[in-house]
């Protein structure tokens, strides 16, 4: 063998190492800026929550009143859940989640802008346009950019970073708050944050491999010799969207992350407030004590991503996997959540909602991977907005139930029941019309 041929293998052994670490790293950025944009989302939404006391206070609204604020955000958020991933299949995720952080950052700073009732009824319902289509978006991205066996890990992972937003903006809003003296410095603050994020995405993130500056062949390849693309990413749909909707899986999903939702939407609106009326913690405390359940939620989202990707690389069956997983989380939900409201002591509460937000949380991405890996790609936007929109209409309603019935019953107790009940549904629904066989056979 000459040196020449020697020194040539060594040359080609290192661009291909490089080729490899170099599409590793643009894959790996992709997730990682998108993961970002989903911390900001939970923060500038758990923001409202976390000042909600002071809000009430200064305005003298009623807790219904409140709650209605509250749900009037899922007026805006939950069709533009299905309006966005529309969107994404026709224009691209790049440009779409770009738009939308930028139209949510301004109505984060504006809320500073609220004087009264009304007027918080009119930016809640504009802010939850621009938060409406981050899951489906989310989801496309991720399916342009994975294989199928690291779909779970890439969708828990960014998605995994929406409770990570609740426990970064929980103690950030009532720090700036409690340094301030004003409740309106946290929204100013997020939303200048916000805009800055829209700018990086957009600079970062291209919709495929194929057409990003920094990606090479490499990263497409991989996605074509996927072991489990049972459904390519790029793959023509059979049929119109509207086929793929009325499919009883998708409604069956739709159904028990309905039930994901209320329990999410309760939790997020309430909890602060429950632990400052229930509990009688003050503002500080909340900050750290309502960050305790989150930290538990980030570990279960990304978690549940992780187990059921390994799952279907074992049984080759990832969609079983999703499912299963969903059935177990809301099982465990829907136990836990009846001794919240009945139990003595502070830490007990705590403990009880960190392993219902933990539980819950395992089920977060599976809602989304069971859509992906059973519906085909270019109809996964709007599939996926679909579903993400009737879990979110849970929104319309928990957020003015949970007010309704704290202010006619005073009772925290029975929230958590009716939460807990609505659960088992979606858990009945999903066991009794869930197929896969025959979702399957739809693509």
């Amino acid at each position: 063998m000459s040196l020449r041929s020697v020194i040539g293998g060594n040359m080609s052994q290192t661009q291909t190492s490089s080729t490899s670490v170099r599409a590793f790293r643009v894959r790996w950025l992709i997730l990682g800026i998108t993961s970002l944009v989903l911390v900001l989302n939970y923060a500038d939404r758990a923001a409202f929550g976390v000042a909600g006391s002071e809000i009430i206070k200064e305005f003298g609204l009623t807790k219904t009143e409140f709650g209605l604020i509250t749900s009037l955000f899922f007026f805006g958020y939950a069709p533009f859940c299905f309006i966005g991933g529309w969107l994404a299949d026709k224009y691209g995720p790049r440009a779409v989640m770009g738009g939308a952080v930028a139209w949510w950052s301004i109505f984060t700073a504006l809320t500073a802008a609220g004087t009264g009732y009304i007027s918080f009824l009119f930016i809640r319902f504009f802010f939850g346009f621009g938060e409406g289509p981050q899951g489906a978006v989310t989801v496309k991205t991720m399916k342009n950019w994975f294989p199928k066996s690291q779909m779970g890990t890439a969708v828990g992972i960014s998605q995994g970073c929406t409770p990570l937003g609740g426990v970064i903006g929980t103690p950030l809003v009532a720090w700036l708050l409690a340094i301030s003296g004003d409740w309106r410095i946290p929204f100013i603050v997020l939303g200048v944050l916000g805009v800055v994020m829209a700018i990086g995405w957009w600079v970062i993130v291209r919709d495929t491999p194929d057409i990003h500056p920094w990606a090479d062949s490499r990263e497409a390849e991989e996605l074509a010799n996927d072991k489990l693309a049972d459904v390519d990413p790029v793959v023509e749909a059979k049929q119109p969207l509207s086929f793929y909707l009325k499919q009883p899986l998708v409604l069956a999903t739709a159904t028990a992350f309905f039930g994901y939702a209320w329990v999410l939407y309760t939790f997020l609106s309430w909890f602060p407030v429950y632990l400052v009326d229930a509990r009688n913690l003050d503002i500080k405390s909340v900050a750290w004590v309502g960050t305790i359940p989150w930290v538990l939620g980030v570990i279960g989202y990304m978690a549940g991503g992780v187990i059921t990707d390994r799952i279907a690389i074992r049984t080759g069956n990832p969609a079983a996997a999703r499912k299963w997983m969903i059935i177990f989380g809301l099982t465990g939900t829907a136990i836990l959540l009846c001794g919240i409201g009945v139990v003595s002591s502070l830490a007990m509460a705590v403990a009880l909602m960190s392993a219902v937000v933990f539980l819950l949380y395992l089920t977060g991405s599976q809602y989304f991977l069971l859509i992906s890996d059973t519906m085909p790609g270019s109809r996964l936007g709007g599939v996926v907005g679909f579903v993400h929109f009737i879990a979110n209409t849970s929104g319309i309603f928990a957020p003015w139930l949970v007010g309704y019935i704290v202010d006619h019953t005073g009772s925290w107790a029975l929230t958590f029941g009716v939460s807990a009940a609505i659960c088992v549904v979606g858990i009945a629904t999903l066991l009794i019309w869930g197929r896969l066989e025959t979702a399957q056979d739809a693509v």
